[in-house]
């Protein structure tokens, strides 16, 4: 591997550009070959210059863009179909990408990859660009594309596979010794720990069939990305030590199974994992192991909700008895929504009980019951209990049935507050989706406090986000979509132009500067987010149960009568609640037509 000491005039720019001086340099330079080590490693340690500084400094040099690690590039696996890791990392130069515009070279020294011709000779047909990187970055790159990934534990995945033989063709089934055993155990346990650390909601295991190489993905911030391929040959025992570790049935092969992993017993951290087998075609089985980070309540100013959407919320579940419910798609963020909302009401003199499946956040003095069906233990059982056991509060994980549901409408009309989930797409809907059910429409109405539908949009990286003036074309646009929103109320119908200025007008007055001109924002891209987005965000849709709201419920009224009517009492759709957020600049408008399709 050739080494960057022998090359200090490419990183001469960081001189020119006064990031250090020259005799920083020099005496960089000194040192790495004094510690037979890479200059880029000394100026980082040493002298405190950031790989994107030095990845600047190289392009300038080589007369090519830079490109930084990306955590969640997507792997272009036909490009790499033909190419080993060792190959990759004894020429140092990497496929990324191919379109129209030809095949994206990563390369740390693109002049000498360019005049040895090799790329040619490997993609014959391709029209070549080329890019340039740190040797660090390239390290991380060729570890992600190649299955050993962000080592969070100081070990390699590849130093655990390493063990493991190669066994692509015709050893689906073959036996696996101890020591390749004990590999599949750090293995496994090196996988859930570099999950956690990365803020993983799911670790999915995909198995394919015949000789086919087992594929582990990622979950983060609602979009799976590629960790790791195990060779085919340990996919029985890598999907039996899973089973092992939540006590499953290893010998059961063709149903599906469920349990939990307390890994605690098995690592360094305290933490539980949901995991469920499914058995798929060519008969193997998929796994996904859910993330329970047992973690605290979030305060509820760190919600992400509009200040009068806040305003709101705590003026409803200030009331002394009622029903409040939160409803969206699994994973929208409902139970930790209603434990801000409990940790907003848990004082001394307030008895909290809740029921949830799983017990994912603990607050201290809430008493909390896990619900366990197999022993008979359901929501409405452990509801009966609580109404005997001097509650103020209820909580309840999930209301899916009718016997649920009335139970909580006579708790809150006996002087209790009641909150609960529910899983549907939006506020107005969860109401008729709930008389559906057979409810009474009166004491249904009597007991609704409210309802806040919610769901998670990706959040734009605070680091690389790039701000620019919208056209008045966009402008118009993003105003077109917001005011859709509001077709069916009185104000918009009768004066639709009118309508439009005024909300204009707010934006203007609330989101723009001096002058009144809107800022909104592009995700960039940085080797610390993905693709430009890091995080997520909460979009809120919150319908309190007013005079009017509770005398169109006990008349059946439509699901649209009843969001004409929110919306006239200040509801915010989900949508409407996106692009205010938007003009706050801390997603784009693209993320919210994701999440609020219809």
């Amino acid at each position: 591997m050739t080494s960057d000491m022998t090359a200090p005039g490419k990183y001469d720019a960081l001189v020119h550009d006064t990031a250090l001086s020259a005799h920083a340099l020099e005496r960089a330079a000194r040192t790495a070959r004094a510690e037979a080590a890479d200059i880029e490693h000394i100026l980082v340690r040493d002298c405190a210059i950031g790989l994107q500084l030095i990845g600047a400094a190289l392009a300038r040099h080589y007369g090519v863009p830079y490109e930084p690690f990306r955590p969640g590039r997507s792997k272009p696996v036909l490009l790499l179909r033909h190419l080993k890791a060792v190959f990759v990392e004894d020429n140092e130069w990497l496929p990324l990408a191919e379109d129209r515009d030809g095949l994206l070279v990563l390369a740390l020294d693109p002049d000498r990859v360019r005049a040895s011709r090799i790329v040619q000779q490997v993609f014959p047909k391709s029209q070549v660009r080329y890019c340039v990187t740190t040797r660090t970055e390239f390290t991380h790159t060729v570890d992600q594309f190649f299955g050993t990934t962000l080592r969070s534990d100081g070990s390699s995945l590849r130093e655990l596979l390493s063990g493991m033989a190669q066994q692509d063709a015709g050893a689906a089934e073959a036996a696996v010794s101890a020591a390749v055993e004990t590999e599949l155990v750090r293995l496994v346990n090196k996988v859930i720990m570099d999950a956690y650390r990365q803020g993983v909601s799911d670790i999915h295991i995909e198995p394919q069939p015949d000789n086919g190489r087992t594929s582990i993905r990622f979950r983060k911030d609602g979009a799976l990305m590629p960790y790791i391929d195990i060779p085919a040959g340990y996919r029985n025992a890598l999907v039996a030590r899973v089973k092992i570790m939540c006590d499953l049935d290893t010998s059961e092969r063709r149903k599906p199974q469920d349990g939990k992993i307390k890994f605690n017993k098995y690592g360094p951290l305290d933490i539980e994992l949901r995991v469920a087998t499914i058995p798929s075609t060519g008969g193997v089985e998929d796994v996904v192991l859910r993330i329970l980070a047992a973690s605290d309540a979030v305060p509820l100013e760190r919600l992400g909700l509009l200040p009068r959407n806040r305003e709101r919320l705590q003026h409803a579940i200030a009331k002394p008895y009622g029903l409040f419910f939160v409803c969206g798609p699994t994973g929208s963020g409902k139970t930790t929504t209603l434990h801000s909302l409990l940790g907003a009401l848990n004082r001394p003199d307030t008895k909290i009980w809740t029921a949830e499946d799983p017990v994912e956040i603990t607050q201290k003095g809430l008493r909390q019951v896990q619900v366990n069906h197999k022993a008979g233990l359901d929501f409405a059982t452990v509801m009966r209990a609580f109404l005997r056991a001097d509650p103020d509060v209820i909580m309840v994980g999930e209301m899916r049935d009718r016997e649920t549901v009335g139970i909580g409408i006579e708790a809150s009309l006996t002087g209790h507050l009641v909150l609960a989930t529910l899983h549907t797409n939006s506020a107005p809907e969860s109401i008729v989706r709930l008389l559906d059910m057979g409810m009474d429409p009166f004491n249904f109405a009597d007991a609704l406090i409210g309802v806040l539908a919610q769901r998670l949009a990706r959040k734009l990286c605070l680091r690389c986000k790039t701000a620019y003036a919208p056209s008045d074309g966009e402008v118009d646009r993003l105003l077109t979509e917001y005011c859709a929103e509001l077709a069916h109320t009185g104000a918009f119908a009768d004066d639709p132009a009118a309508a439009r200025a005024r909300v204009l007008a707010g934006w203007r007055a609330h989101y723009g500067d001096a002058d009144g001109r809107l800022t909104l924002y592009r995700a960039q891209g940085c080797g610390q987010c993905n693709q430009g987005y890091n995080g997520r965000l909460g979009l809120h849709e919150l319908m309190i149960g007013s005079d009017r709201i509770k005398h169109l419920l006990q008349t059946r009224a439509r699901v649209t009568e009843l969001l004409a009517a929110a919306l006239e009492d200040g509801m915010l759709t989900l949508k409407m609640d996106g692009i205010e957020k938007v003009l706050q600049g801390l997603t784009d408008l693209r993320t919210v037509r994701q999440v609020c399709i219809k």
